[in-house]
């Protein structure tokens, strides 16, 4: 094989397949291509929250400057979500996206007050987050302990199904024109001077256009291309209960530690919140028994009801981010019609608009906002420059 495309897209998780999508739609001719299977990796591992608030961890580790500087990444996530709201629609598949908002629950008076500067950062921002008192909260979620004294409320959050996403996009794209290869790795990039090479297993092929979003292979392809990207992978579990009677409406955190759960249209409740799987003997990323039992117990500390469900999986997902949690975006220095997408962490929810702007600047269209803080540059101190 040795062909010529107008965009060859690298990467078959939801943001390169959204990529293919929207590029097809357009009238291009597009080449997709996966070393593995569509969506086996991050967007196909995750537990489907749609996040549209400045996440409370790293709010607290790396304080509010950090959070002034994200909030370009928070008005990205905004406008995602409202992408999400007619994706359904647009698709023609029912990707079970829900939207009833998010809470953010506190137990301690420090932090609610975290949390009330937190909100302030985000209203700056244009997300309409407000703080709820324990009254109030309840009333949104009286499945809650009585211990909790209040929370955010950010409505835009919500939850669709991870498995949907990606594979929806590449066949709506395939039905477009676009070619797809999975099982597929590319083995080398090419930059030229008006045209791209890329090698892969079983052929080459050739584009003005190239779009990389191919998650933990990121730092490889900035290698290929003289730009460092210090993107990290890390892995960690989420966990999957028997059906139960509606529940829980909202997306849930919890501000006194690592916590995420919520209800999935099946009935399921999804249980996480960050914490690590272990490797075994091969080096395989496998379940870890201590994150499990401190998962569930800060759960059900919460959420006594959980006591009496009965937990049916647990799986590991593989996440990756970024030193300053912001996404890498934008062309390649040096290489003129290479552009680089990933959305760290929270690349599920960012997928539809990071696919719908990659597109665009393949085609040459204006992407509709700034993208100089998400510039892949900005890493390697000569080329941001």
């Amino acid at each position: 094989m040795d062909a010529a495309y107008d965009l060859i897209v690298v990467g078959g998780g939801a943001t390169g397949t959204a990529t293919a999508y929207w590029a097809s739609r357009a009238g291009a001719r597009v080449l997709l291509l996966e070393r593995h299977q569509l969506n086996t990796e991050a967007s196909g591992r995750n537990a489907g929250s749609l996040h549209g608030q400045i996440q409370h961890e790293p709010y607290r580790e790396l304080g509010e400057d950090w959070a002034r500087a994200w909030l370009p990444a928070l008005r990205f996530l905004a406008d995602s979500l409202e992408l999400w709201d007619g994706l359904s629609a647009e698709l023609g598949v029912d990707l079970e996206v829900r939207r009833k908002g998010g809470l953010l629950v506190a137990d301690a008076p420090e932090q609610l007050d975290w949390i009330e500067r937190k909100v302030a950062l985000e209203n700056e921002a244009g997300v309409p987050s407000r703080v709820l008192g324990g009254r109030e909260l309840r009333a949104l979620a009286p499945w809650a302990t009585d211990r909790l004294i209040g929370a955010e409320l950010c409505p835009i959050e919500g939850k669709a199904n991870p498995l949907l996403a990606g594979p929806t996009f590449a066949r709506r794209a395939a039905e477009l024109g676009a070619q797809v290869r999975t099982g597929t790795a590319v083995e080398a990039l090419e930059p030229g001077a008006g045209e791209h090479l890329v090698r892969f297993t079983g052929g080459t092929a050739r584009a003005p256009r190239v779009v990389v979003a191919a998650g933990d292979a990121m730092p490889w392809f900035g290698e290929q291309l003289g730009v460092h990207l210090p993107i990290t992978s890390e892995a960690i579990q989420a966990n999957v209960t028997e059906r139960v009677a509606p529940l829980v409406e909202h997306l849930v955190y919890y501000a006194g530690g690592r916590l995420t759960f919520k209800q999935s249209a099946s009935g399921t409740l999804l249980i996480g919140g960050g914490w690590p799987a272990r490797r075994d003997a091969q080096g395989a990323w496998v379940l870890d028994p201590d994150s499990l039992r401190a998962n569930l117990s800060t759960a059900m500390s919460l959420f006594p009801q959980l006591a009496d469900v009965r937990l049916v999986r647990t799986w590991v997902g593989i996440g990756n981010g970024t030193p300053d949690h912001r996404p890498v975006l934008g062309e390649a220095p040096g290489h003129p019609g290479v552009f680089l997408g990933l959305y760290p962490y929270m690349g599920f929810t960012a997928s539809p608009l990071m696919g719908r702007t990659l597109a665009a600047l393949a085609l040459g269209d204006d992407p509709g906002r700034d993208l100089t803080p998400f510039a892949p540059g900005r890493f390697s101190p000569a080329l941001a420059s």
